[in-house]
């Protein structure tokens, strides 16, 4: 559930995020850039307490502004249902081809991913440039996966449930990672080679296994990558993967970073170096 001062940090990241990329000339100066949302696990594009409330805060503080909250399926419920069994790379391309589609998004747009909707945005940055990406503000997003699922809040508490019962008796198997999310991004420090060779989405995207350029490319045409980390979160474990620092230093992409993955290298630089 949004609180009101998230909400009001929510307005402020944005405006600030879409004040800056008027620069890029393709809009008129008065036109606010379009807005993507995609909600995190158990959630929908359309919950009052959670999307729907940030979605109609930034249309109230942003007067004009296109806002999609991402819906995957074709109802709310089904939504919910996909953030837990649907595989994430049919969610991206799902996704990638709706952006394509909206008119309203043609000269580009800013993103805003809340918890596993964080990684899947980046994803979506890496993989479809077009429509363009301008910045992307993830908030609770699990970059370098998860390796516990601690509790969840309100009623999929017994869905997590069967998740850490199903992630625990073999989260790399190919039928739990053709069909779990959250093993999608589980991230097993212990077993690395194994996530490695069987992570079907986020060794790939965390080129973990090979380095495509593609991914680099767009991902560096983000005019800003912002990560913000819930400095409270019990729901996913480690937390520090909301700003894309576990223990990164002793991994071995970070050693060699033509490898696999990115860090920020300068937080204060108006576009922050990413290094591969």
């Amino acid at each position: 559930m949004a609180s009101p001062s998230w909400l009001r940090l929510l307005a402020v990241a944005l405006l600030q995020a879409s004040c800056a990329a008027t620069a890029l000339g393709r809009l008129d100066p008065p036109a606010p850039l379009p807005l993507v949302i995609w909600h995190g696990m158990g959630d929908s594009c359309c919950n009052p307490l959670s999307m729907g409330a940030i979605k109609k805060m930034v249309e109230k503080k942003i007067p004009g502004i296109y806002v999609l909250s991402l819906e995957i399926g074709k109802t709310v419920m089904e939504d919910v249902e996909n953030s837990f069994f649907l595989n994430v790379n049919s969610q991206v391309t799902t996704v990638c081809q709706i952006l394509a589609k909206d008119p309203k998004l043609q000269q580009g747009y800013n993103a805003m991913g809340f918890s596993q909707g964080g990684q899947f945005l980046r994803a979506v940055a890496q993989r479809c440039p077009s429509p363009p990406m301008v910045s992307l503000i993830t908030f609770g997003g699990q970059h370098q996966g998860i390796f516990g699922l601690p509790r969840c809040p309100g009623e999929s508490s017994h869905i997590c449930d069967l998740i850490r019962k199903t992630l625990n008796a073999g989260a790399y198997a190919k039928a739990i990672q053709e069909r779990l999310v959250q093993a999608e991004y589980w991230h097993d420090p212990i077993k690395e080679d194994v996530y490695r060779n069987h992570s079907v989405f986020l060794a790939d995207i965390n080129q973990e296994r090979g380095v495509n350029e593609s991914y680099k490319k767009n991902l560096m045409a983000l005019k800003k990558f912002v990560m913000v980390k819930f400095l409270n979160d019990s729901i996913v474990d480690p937390v520090d993967s909301e700003n894309h620092q576990p223990p990164l230093e002793h991994s071995s992409h970070y050693v060699r970073p033509g490898i696999a993955n990115y860090s920020l290298q300068a937080k204060s630089s108006p576009r922050p170096a990413l290094v591969w």
